[in-house]
């Protein structure tokens, strides 16, 4: 029997937290929200140090379920919603007890209940959320994507329901950003982009593909018909509990057609710039520009590098009552309270450039345009920053410099860019190293080079050596790395000179500018990510 103690005095016992941070914790935690969830959001212990607690004080060993081997015939003593609620995963019967996987074998009421619903006593084990969520995809999703098969061929249409739910919820539990749906000659893959990286989760018959294509498309309010064309659409829903904005694409291919859906989870959008990942002296410069009264400020970076989130952070800090911001996008990604969002119609003849000209008579302070695509928004948006507005935008550039030639190549006039560009922001997003499993080793001689030639000295380095919370990936989350261009006096009087970017870039590294390298090794120092992140963000320099 479980001796029935309390999960503060275990982690006080072992010396992981302070008094003080369990009553902070059990003041801010939500109502339904357990001690140890509280800790882990404001950072006091890690999921491992939890678990390791736990197995230590209780007794209770600890599973990997990575690569466990369930008996599926137990899968039917559970079921799946009880499963997803309270976060356990049956695993199999031995000596007459049922081993139960829990995040929290402290939890008696739910032992209880499957003891009575289940008629069977009940041996808990510990595991990682994350990695029973994903036992809970990949074992009870398999079975009912089986039955869902057999139910299409009798004409049923719920399975293909049921099974977009399914893909949705795997998505909304897995942090994916991205769903791929791909078709093959003989079936159906699907893939979950997670911190950047694709991996397939699940195949799926051939014969739900049209079905499931067609469901999708009739909720995002596509034409089915159309299957010869690319289209785009939205779904505003929720999955389980979390309100989702989806973003559908569709494109045909040899097999089909492909769709990809973009998971934007409303729960968790606006951060805080503090959130950002932003150096301290990147952070000064980023305030500066804010602070600004007029100007055009730039944020640059390839897809999916974290501009959105990065502007939408600097707009949300100046969402005052007294300031009129209006944005211009394509398309809206966040619906933020108290600001004027125009969604780009290209049909209709709603550009970038007319929705700004129309933007300019509605008298805003502030002025969002989500990209600059061409010479005519590039100039509309410059001239706007000259009359008195702060004009922030986004551009496709590898790094901060190289924003100037961009913009002299659409036809901007230098003398314009010089006069109205404040500042340009360069990002990049990596992967964060699991904080569960992060390792500390000696550097390799490359490494050494590569932090001598950019003056960090370092003397050990981290990489995430694979754990239960993380999949055994070594990295779980990402960061942003940066590099921000102040085009001071100097800047814009070397390039009204005709200077190179080569003159310009020497004169910002001696001014103390800190490029995506740098700020990508200070992170490896700090031991938030690795050195193989940093290399293939920083692959120019």
């Amino acid at each position: 029997m479980l001796v029935r103690k309390r999960l503060g005095d275990l982690l006080q016992e072992a010396s992981l937290v302070t008094e003080d941070q369990v009553r902070e914790a059990l003041e801010n935690k939500n109502e339904n929200q357990k001690l140890g969830d509280a800790l882990l959001d404001l950072g006091y212990i890690t999921e491992q140090q939890l678990i390791e607690v736990l197995e230590y004080q209780l007794g209770i060993p600890h599973v990997s379920l990575y690569r466990y081997p369930i008996d599926e015939n137990v899968l039917g003593l559970i079921s799946k919603e009880m499963a997803q609620e309270h976060y356990i995963m049956p695993l199999r019967i031995q000596d007459n007890e049922l081993l139960v996987a829990m995040k929290d074998p402290m939890d008696y009421f739910v032992i209880d209940d499957l003891e009575l619903s289940t008629g069977i006593s009940i041996s808990p084990v510990i595991a990682a959320r994350d990695d029973i969520l994903y036992a809970i995809n990949k074992y009870y999703y398999k079975n009912e994507a089986e039955a869902l098969a057999i139910n299409e061929n009798e004409g049923d249409e719920s399975p293909v329901i049921k099974l977009l739910d399914q893909l949705l919820t795997t998505g909304v539990q897995l942090k994916a950003s991205d769903i791929h749906i791909d078709p093959h000659e003989a079936s159906v893959y699907v893939r979950y982009r997670i911190d950047g990286q694709l991996q397939t989760e699940k195949i799926v018959s051939k014969q739900l593909q049209n079905s499931l294509i067609a469901r999708i498309k009739i909720l995002a309010d596509l034409d089915i018909t159309r299957t010869r064309l690319p289209q785009d659409g939205r779904i505003k829903t929720t999955v389980g509990v979390t309100p989702v904005d989806l973003r559908i694409s569709t494109l045909p291919t040899v097999y089909g057609e492909k769709v990809v859906i973009r998971i934007l989870d409303l729960t968790n959008t606006l951060l805080d710039l503090s959130e950002l990942d932003f150096s301290n002296e990147n952070e000064q410069k980023f305030k500066k520009f804010l602070a600004q009264p007029s100007g055009l400020v730039l944020l640059t970076g390839p897809t999916g590098s974290g501009k959105s989130t990065t502007l939408y952070a600097a707009i949300n800090q100046l969402n005052k009552e007294n300031v009129n911001i209006i944005t211009v996008e394509d398309p809206v990604e966040y619906q933020l309270e108290g600001i004027n969002q125009v969604q780009v119609n290209g049909r209709v003849g709603l550009t970038f450039a007319e929705g700004l000209r129309s933007i300019l008579r509605q008298d805003p302070n502030i002025i969002m345009v989500g990209e600059i695509r061409d010479q005519e928004t590039a100039e509309i948006a410059i001239r706007a920053s000259l009359t008195g507005h702060l004009v922030f935008s986004t551009l496709h550039t590898n790094n901060a410099i190289e924003t100037i030639p961009r913009l002299f190549d659409m036809g901007i006039e230098p003398y314009l860019v010089v006069s109205s560009l404040s500042g340009v922001v360069a990002q990049r997003l990596v992967r964060r190293i699991c904080r569960d499993c992060r390792t500390e080793r000696d550097l390799t001689e490359m490494e050494k080079e590569i932090f001598k030639k950019n003056g960090v000295e370092i003397d050990k380095v981290f990489y995430g050596k694979g754990c239960s919370a993380c999949h055994q990936k070594g990295y779980r989350g990402r960061l942003a790395v940066h590099e921000v261009l102040d085009l001071d006096d100097e800047v814009k009087r070397l390039l009204l000179n005709h200077a190179s970017m080569a003159d310009i870039k020497e004169h910002t590294k001696m001014n103390g500018m800190s490029f995506l390298m740098q700020d990508g090794l200070e992170k490896v120092k700090a031991g938030l990510t690795t050195m193989d992140e940093i290399i293939q963000v920083s692959i120019s320099e």
